[in-house]
């Protein structure tokens, strides 16, 4: 998962079907539990554009996107917003939700 700045997002979500974008911050512990296992989860689903931001230097989209609190999983369909995940639950979970997203993606 590659860090993303503002622009490389909004290129990436206007140039894919569908994407996600993980919003954290360093200093959060619940973020770094997070990050692990959405490591997991990019190398089950490497052909989905999943990009990452410190909170701290994008904070113009927790306004655009109403970010409530990191760890965020923003997952984009058609440059829109899908679906906004702060509870990450577990891999299964997140590998769950972002495969029917790759997999609807793929069908058109």
């Amino acid at each position: 998962m590659q860090e993303w700045t503002h622009k490389e997002w909004i290129k990436e979500k206007n140039t894919n079907r569908t994407t996600a974008y993980y919003l954290y911050t360093p200093m959060c512990g619940t973020c770094q539990v997070a990050s692990k296992m959405l490591s997991v989860v990019t190398e089950l689903l490497p052909d989905l554009p999943i990009g990452k931001a410190n909170l701290n230097y994008v904070q113009e989209i927790a306004g655009m996107y109403e970010v409530e609190s990191v760890p965020c999983l923003l997952i984009t369909e058609n440059g829109k917003l899908k679906e906004k995940i702060y509870a990450f639950q577990s891999v299964p979970y997140l590998y769950g939700k972002l495969k029917s997203v790759d997999e609807y993606s793929r069908s058109w």
